[in-house]
């Protein structure tokens, strides 16, 4: 076992110390190798940011309530009196002898894209006074709270970034009237960001909502007290509500697009994955070719065909752990934080978020890599084991 082991050692060892006379080649296997990491590391990385703006940014301590049978927010409807009978249900919290519950409108408005100039629907929001303290991270980058009763609004630090108009102390026409911008604000790179506040009084008669809003936000004292403030609710005959947390609704509103950026970055994968075998392949099958006389020498001293597969195999996992790291450092360097904004499908609006090149997707990225890089040495690693010792050493 030791002869076997030691022999395994010395065989590697000399195979990776002549990698530098074949560098041509191994420079293609790390730079095809390295090209799937990149382009994997680009596209999760989308979807990474896309979940981690929705679905991470929900909360279990904040239940989210809709008209019964509504699938979002533009769907829902419900009356100023649903508010006061969600405020007396068991498990809110309560600030100064009131609870901590925010009815919200919410319509679509149009605002033009800094990268396009192009029109483009982004959510706006009416929000009362106690619409900050139902957000998680809410932070003032500049500016102020809007004033109530009037036309100002306070923008998303996302939504700012990524449309036009939206600098603080700018006028813009959002609707049918024109509004100042009087803050911006950060929730932690959430689904917020993404949105303009409004007071929900004026947004109602702006938008001819009469008394009506869409969405109740309610704080609760913990995860575990949502099950009873659902199912009183669930059981209360003025009310017809659905009744999830944040997190919940975030997660499914967020599932149809993460799905298909998902598919089709297994897709890529899968299809650059196949050019980086055929690169390997074509690298290893050099070296193969390049060592016959050596490999043929090496059997003819004894060492046996063994030793001669995991060197070719540990030269393949070399390479492409090169490329990994290659690969690895250029996609974090170009990914990571990049800001853009995607089409909210149930609410066709803009979202924007920030691309999120995290740990776990390097690892998973890297080890894609190395299975590519052995997959392409082992048909290499078998022909040079069954090379012809007399064939060889005719070679010399």
């Amino acid at each position: 076992m030791s002869s076997s082991l030691s022999q395994v050692g010395l065989v590697t060892t000399l195979n990776l110390r002549m990698l530098i006379t074949r560098w041509q080649s191994a420079v293609v296997t790390v730079v095809g190798i390295a090209g799937v990491m990149v382009v994997i590391t680009g596209v999760f990385s989308i979807y990474e940011g896309f979940r981690a703006t929705l679905e991470d940014s929900g909360s279990d301590t904040i239940a989210l309530i809709l008209r019964g049978g509504s699938s979002d927010e533009m769907q829902s409807g419900l009356a100023l009196a649903d508010t006061r009978i969600a405020g007396d249900a068991p498990g809110v919290v309560r600030s100064g002898g009131s609870p901590l519950i925010s009815s919200e409108l919410f319509v679509n408005v149009d605002v033009p894209s800094r990268a396009t100039g192009a029109p483009v629907f982004v959510p706006m929001r009416g929000v009362g006074p106690q619409a900050p303290l139902l957000r998680g991270h809410f932070r003032w980058v500049a500016g102020r709270m809007l004033t109530p009763g009037t036309k100002e609004v306070v923008v998303g630090r996302a939504a700012a970034n990524q449309f036009s108009g939206l600098d603080l102390g700018k006028e813009i026409k959002l609707g049918p009237d024109r509004w100042t911008i009087v803050g911006i604000f950060s929730d932690a790179q959430s689904i917020a960001e993404s949105e303009l506040w409004a007071d929900i009084t004026v947004m109602q008669g702006v938008f001819q909502y009469g008394t009506s809003v869409q969405s109740i936000r309610v704080r609760l004292t913990s995860p575990a007290a949502f099950k009873e403030f659902k199912d009183r609710l669930s059981t209360d005959p003025r009310v017809n509500f659905k009744i999830e947390t944040e997190k919940e609704f975030l997660s499914t509103l967020s599932s149809g697009l993460r799905g298909i950026i998902r598919g089709a970055g297994f897709a890529i994968a899968i299809l650059m994955g196949i050019g980086a075998i055929f690169a390997a392949l074509n690298t290893m099958y050099a070296a193969v070719a390049a060592r016959t006389r050596e490999i043929a020498t090496l059997r003819a001293l004894g060492f046996g065909a063994w030793p001669v597969v995991v060197s070719v195999l540990v030269e393949a996992l070399v390479l492409g752990f090169a490329g990994a790291i290659v690969g690895a450092m250029i996609g974090y360097l170009a990914f990571n934080g990049v800001q853009t904004s995607t089409l909210n499908m149930r609410s066709f609006t803009q979202v924007a978020f920030s691309f999120r090149v995290t740990g776990e997707l390097l690892l998973w990225g890297c080890a894609y890599a190395l299975a590519l890089a052995f997959v392409g040495g082992v048909l290499p690693a078998i022909r040079a084991a069954r090379l012809p010792i007399a064939g060889g050493l005719r070679e010399l």
